[in-house]
Formats: C-alpha cells, sequence, structure tokens
C-alpha cells in the first residue's frame, strides 16, 4: 500500500500562485536570502496552522522583492522560523535542522546514545529537585557493558544534584558520570556509587523484547516495542512471524516507553495484529485548509492509510487475525502509539493498561529545500531541512480529539519500588494484563506513596523523540508534472 502523501500536485498548484507574483517585478532570490526563502515558502505551503500566522499568509507579500525585504529582517532561520511558527503552547513539535542528514538519523532512531532509557521525576515535596530511574538498557551499548541496569536511581550527574534547572545541560554532555542512590519509600540516599558513561552513534532496534507465554490453552505473545522506526519494519514483522509459527491467540503490545515515530510503521502494526481489514481505513490525515480542499477536490484517496498486507518493499506481512489486543501505556506513550490505539479502535477491541497517553495526535514530514520540497535535487548551497507540524491524524470514524491523551481501561502506574523485569511474569504490569486475560485475577495493589510525580522522559529531551510523521513526501513530481 503506498500511504505516502503526494504533495506534489499541491506544490504545483501553490508554487505556480506563487511564481505568477514573482513574475511582477522579475526579482531573484538572493543568495544570502536562500534559506530563509525556503523556510519561509516550505512553511507557507505545508504548516497546518498556516491561516494562523499573520506573516505566513497567502496575500502577505504581493512580489518576490516584498518577501525578499522581510527575509532580510532575519539573520538565522532558525530565527525566521520560530517567529513564523504560531504560539509554543500550541505547536510544541515544529523543528528546524541545519543538518539533513542528522535529522534523517534521528527519526531512524539513530542518534548519540550512551544506552540508558531513563525518567525523571520529582523529589518528594520538592518542585525543583529531581532525581533518574533507569528504564532500561539498550544492547550493545555502553552502558550495557557497565554496571547499570532497569530500576537504578541517579541524583546527580558529575556529582552536581539535578534539578528542573540543570539537567539539559548536564545530561546533554557527551560523557559523564551518573551518581547513583538508594530508593527507599521516596527517599533518595546517595550510595557512594558511579558509573561513568559515554555517548556513540547509535540505532535502536525498536522490537526490544518478544517472548510467548503458555496458560492452558491460551498463547500469549508479548512485545515491548519502543520506537516506530521504519527502518526496522522488517524485524517487526519477524516477530510477528515468530508470534504466528508459535500459535499465539492473545497479544500484548507493550508501549510504555514508546513516544512514537512512522504513521506508515504504526499502520503495518496494525495490519500484523489484524489482517482481517486488508484495504480499509487505518487514518485520516487533516492538513491545512488550502492543502486539504485541493486533495478533496482531485484525489482524497491520498488522505487516506489503508490497512495493508505487505511492506513498502512488497514483503509479505505476517498477521495474526485478532480480534482483540492487550496495550500497556504510560504518560510516555505518544503520537504514533496513540494513532496505532485509535486506529484500532473502530475494528477490535483494545484493552489499554497502564497510564494515560501523552496527547499527541499531530504529525509532521520533512521538508527539504528542492523542487519538491522532497529528498530529491536537494540546494547544494546548504543542508537545512525542517520538520513542521502539517497535519491532525483522526482513526476511521473521525475521531482524533486525544490531546489530553487516551485513558486506560486498567489504571496502573509504574511503582519506583517495585518496578520488576521486562518481560518477567511478576512485572507488575504484565502479570496484571497476564491476569486479565486469563481471568485469574492477579492484580498488582499500588502503593500511592511510591508514585512519584513525573518530569520528564530521555525521549522528550532529544529533538523530535516524540514526533510522529511521514516517512517522505513521495517521489515522481515530474511525472505528475507532465500528465
Amino acid at each position: 500500500m503506498r500511504v505516502y502523501l503526494k504533495i506534489t500536485l499541491a506544490l504545483v498548484l501553490f508554487t505556480c500562485v506563487f511564481i505568477s507574483c514573482e513574475d511582477k517585478d522579475d526579482i531573484p532570490v538572493p543568495a544570502n536570502l536562500e534559506v530563509n526563502d525556503f523556510v519561509w515558502k516550505g512553511l507557507n505551503l505545508y504548516y497546518y496552522w498556516q491561516a494562523d500566522s499573520p506573516d505566513l499568509l497567502d496575500t502577505r507579500f504581493s512580489t518576490q522583492s516584498q518577501l525578499n525585504s522581510f527575509l532580510d529582517n532575519y539573520s538565522a532561520p532558525e530565527d525566521l522560523f520560530e517567529h513564523l511558527i504560531v504560539d509554543r503552547t500550541i505547536d510544541r513539535f515544529s523543528v528546524i535542522f541545519d543538518d539533513y542528514d542528522v535529522l534523517q538519523g534521528v527519526l531512524q532512531g539513530t542518534a548519540k546514545n550512551n544506552g540508558v532509557d531513563f525518567g525523571l521525576v520529582y523529589k518528594q515535596g520538592s518542585q525543583t529537585e529531581i532525581f533518574g530511574w533507569v528504564r532500561y538498557i539498550l544492547p550493545n551499548s555502553d552502558a550495557s557493558s557497565k554496571p547499570i541496569q532497569r530500576g537504578d536511581i541517579f541524583y546527580a550527574v558529575n556529582g552536581t544534584p539535578l534539578t528542573v534547572n540543570n539537567y539539559q545541560q548536564l545530561l546533554s554532555a557527551e560523557n559523564y558520570t551518573l551518581n547513583l542512590a538508594d530508593f527507599d519509600g521516596g527517599a533518595i540516599t546517595p550510595n557512594g556509587e558511579s558509573v561513568s558513561l559515554t555517548k556513540t552513534e547509535y540505532s535502536e532496534n525498536p522490537v526490544y523484547y518478544t517472548n510467548v507465554y503458555t496458560y492452558g490453552d491460551k498463547k500469549i505473545g508479548y512485545l515491548v516495542y519502543n520506537g516506530f522506526f521504519s527502518g526496522f519494519d522488517s524485524q517487526l514483522n519477524q516477530a510477528f512471524n515468530s508470534f504466528s509459527a508459535q500459535g499465539v491467540t492473545h497479544l500484548i503490545v507493550d508501549l510504555r516507553y514508546n513516544s512514537g515515530g512512522s504513521v506508515n510503521t504504526a499502520t503495518y502494526l496494525a495490519s500484523m495484529i489484524t489482517g482481517q481489514f486488508n484495504g480499509q481505513v487505518f487514518a485520516k490525515q487533516q492538513w491545512n485548509q488550502k492543502v486539504e480542499d485541493f486533495y478533496n477536490e482531485n484525489n482524497p484517496e491520498l488522505l487516506i492509510n489503508r490497512y495493508t498486507n505487505s511492506l513498502g518493499n512488497g514483503t509479505p506481512i505476517n498477521s495474526l487475525n485478532l480480534t482483540k489486543v492487550y496495550v500497556i501505556t504510560s504518560k510516555s506513550s505518544a503520537s504514533a502509539s496513540e494513532l496505532l490505539i485509535n486506529g484500532l479502535n473502530p475494528y477490535i477491541d483494545v484493552v489499554q493498561i497502564g497510564d494515560v497517553t501523552t496527547g499527541k495526535n499531530v504529525g509532521s514530514i520533512t521538508v527539504y529545500d528542492s523542487p519538491t520540497f522532497g529528498s530529491q535535487n536537494k540546494n547544494p548551497n546548504h543542508k537545512y531541512a525542517m520538520q513542521p507540524i502539517v497535519l491532525k491524524i483522526v482513526n476511521k470514524d473521525g475521531f482524533g480529539e486525544y490531546q489530553n491523551g487516551l485513558q486506560p481501561s486498567t489504571l496502573l502506574k509504574e511503582n519506583l519500588g517495585n518496578l520488576g523485569t521486562l518481560g518477567d511474569v511478576d512485572e507488575p504490569l504484565l502479570s496484571t494484563t497476564i491476569g486479565i486475560i486469563t481471568a485469574n485475577g492477579r492484580m498488582v495493589r499500588q502503593q500511592p506513596s511510591l508514585q512519584m510525580r513525573e518530569f520528564k522522559n530521555v525521549k522528550e529531551l532529544r529533538t523530535l523523540g516524540t514526533e510522529m510523521y511521514l516517512d517522505k513526501v513521495p517521489e515522481g513530481f515530474d511525472q505528475l508534472l507532465r500528465k
């Protein structure tokens, strides 16, 4: 199934409108304004809130020379970008990069990483003091060879206690030492131990853990899936091949540490869980008004993501044909994780266990400085690219109003005093979910005094760490233009 949006048709329409304005004075774009010109024209076409940004309105400039004069007020493309973006309380996610290679790597889960995935929480009774806890360790990373594991607590970096004001500076360094502590009923007590870590380029395989548990006639598949990274779609499909081969009858998808990623991959995962809805609507995309109007008039199908029976490379999808799925979530479950749940809901029974999700129902695309704003024929004079929010996404019934998060049917937050081991049947969230499936009544009773107020997690600290995105603007602009 082709789910890449063919934006290029819209480009023909709206770029031609702007070119007609340029012809009025025949003023070229000066070399020093090339990047700024790209920023304005890319956002003017695609930005979801384009109509709400006064300097992005289609009527704002009637000639290229007027636009040039405006662009000349901004010496840095980043400053122009921030000016054109609407209030950051509305748009928290649009970003610009000065190197598209870095941007592409981040979207595929590749970044400088020491292998410690962590959360940050407030110390009890404090509004400024925080501490960290290890959620999981990435295999074959620097941390995997060090004495640090899930559940470990760190209160300081390089001897400096963590606060809401210094955590970014301390934890963004490529090399640092975590100062460890003991956790006793919420009290954080330094224990004199420390771990020195080094970040290197690392590509995270989001298929973190799989297993199958047998309870009588029930074969329960379990998948810990930590990111919708399209570069690992084959590994995800292989996991479902294994589930199918082992006769899985029930499935638990653990998205508690999954902050999002590719819309295409979310569609693939939904198709692996099901299989009986091939060709039906999984999700519908809503763009800014001019793009929306163009597609509705010319080809509304391009705004739809459909269930499929194959990956983008043609590989058949391994499907389980389930009518019910169990999904574990937390406050860190965002964007494509929420899309998966919302897209499945009209079709099958989705039983959600854990905490309320983040509430991110908007997505982005990568916009390059090229004739089609796609990745081909990029301007060789610079490497800037943008990742602006361009769409809101809803399910087949038109529901997408989950900006306050998706509510679990069984509320159960992780307890730092009783985390357990991921994949162990006694781990509280997995144990509770298995209990729901087997109806054996096993349920972890929470200890409210040990629930800490969350602050941030490591993926939120990374640019685009909670992004939902379309993989690319489609190829074929020249062919479409000739039609």
